[in-house]
């Protein structure tokens, strides 16, 4: 392997520059990974879904191999109480400090280097709203599956990944923009396309769209969205706007953009050669001490990207039925029609259900598009504890 970009949902443009990583061995880059993704392969998602349709099963692929399904949300549920909610890497690793706490990561910084732990918190309307067993896992090693496959597009500073949670990443400065890119209109946030369209918009952060257009249609063309952060939540803005408010150089901001764009396109290819389609995501993107842009969010996740079945969506979307996700929406849709998550100051509590639910999706998504199984952890150790011991035990090897 050979990634090329930190993962990490938090904003670090105040961090101060780094340079890129030196190469390094797969086996010390990513050990577990190396053996988690080449011992035990999965069966092809088509032909597991094939035999079940022989089978009499449901046509949904999420329901392709009923009694892995059940096994994940039996191991969900036992994993409830060994959620990755909040991290103190900072109180049990020497030398490690808080650097920032976002939604799902919270970073460290040890020299420098960046110790991006991903999180099993669930965030969606600008809030948390559970924690999700495995999610943490499910992200980071997504991440890195698709760092592997992006270098052609764009490096990284991805250094080490000595724990199923936890990356470690040379420092760069980020740009203070969200680059979103999306092929479909569809969503249920303020500031999805499917939401401002309805409101009328025809002119979305500098993308003309046609009248006409019905929720979940695709677009004729990819287009990017970007948006930037007030104080609590995202705002679409324009690219004139990012360049007359200094966010980014004329320069800067059409190679991110290429950058972008080529990587979704990229994202759809790989997404549908394994029956899904990547509808949308998210990427942020840092510069190097020598200027060199790359990629140092979290890549093509369930979290920063919406997901549906390819081979059902044309019907559902001709009888107007909602594509199969295999992303968060559907525990954002039960927010949004069980409570005011914007204003409300106490969120109801996720269901049990639809928590392991949305756990197994997750892992759907990660060995539908890598081909492997995915490898539950030991809960008989608390992950924190693990953490700390593997972090520390890595950077004293830096």
């Amino acid at each position: 392997m050979s990634p090329c970009a930190p993962p990490s949902a938090v904003r670090l443009w105040r961090l101060p520059k780094a340079v890129l990583p030196t190469s390094s061995s797969p086996s010390r880059r990513f050990p577990y990974l190396s053996m988690s993704t080449s011992s035990s392969p999965r069966p092809s998602p088509l032909a597991a879904r094939a035999a079940a349709a022989g089978r009499g099963a449901s046509p949904s692929r999420l329901a392709a191999d009923p009694g892995h399904r059940d096994a994940i949300l039996l191991a969900a549920r036992g994993a409830m109480e060994n959620c990755l909610g909040e991290t103190n890497l900072d109180l049990a690793v020497p030398g490690l400090r808080l650097a920032a706490k976002g939604k799902v990561r919270d970073v460290y910084e040890s020299g420098e280097h960046l110790v991006l732990v991903t999180t099993d918190r669930q965030s969606a309307f600008d809030r948390v709203l559970a924690s999700i067993p495995f999610k943490g896992q499910v992200l980071n090693e997504t991440s890195l599956w698709w760092f592997n496959r992006i270098c052609h597009i764009t490096p990284n500073a991805v250094v080490s990944s000595p724990d199923k949670n936890v990356t470690i990443a040379k420092r760069c400065s980020v740009f203070p923009v969200e680059f979103v890119v999306r092929g479909y209109v569809t969503g249920s946030t303020d500031t999805s396309l499917r939401t401002v369209y309805s409101k009328g918009v025809r002119n979305y952060c500098g993308n003309v769209l046609p009248d006409g257009m019905v929720k979940n249609q695709k677009l004729s063309s990819n287009i990017l969205t970007p948006t930037t952060k007030a104080v609590d939540h995202d705002v679409p803005v324009t690219p004139e706007e990012i360049i007359n408010l200094g966010l980014m150089s004329k320069e800067d901001f059409d190679e991110a953009r290429s950058k972008t764009l080529s990587l979704f396109a990229y994202g759809q290819e790989v997404a549908l050669e394994n029956g899904l389609i990547l509808v949308d995501t998210k990427y942020e993107l840092g510069k190097t001490a020598d200027g060199t842009i790359m990629l140092i969010d979290e890549v093509h996740t369930p979290d920063s990207s919406r997901y549906w079945i390819a081979d059902s969506y044309e019907e559902r979307f001709i009888s107007s039925l909602e594509p199969e996700n295999v992303d968060k929406e559907f525990l954002r849709l039960w927010f949004k029609n069980n409570c005011n998550p914007y204003e409300d100051a106490v969120l109801p509590e996720a269901p049990e259900d639809l928590v392991c639910e949305l756990a197994w999706r997750y892992i759907f998504l990660f060995e539908t598009i890598t081909n492997t199984k995915f490898e539950i952890p030991e809960t008989q150790e608390p992950i924190h504890e693990r953490i700390s011991r593997n972090v520390a035990q890595a950077l004293r090897n830096l």
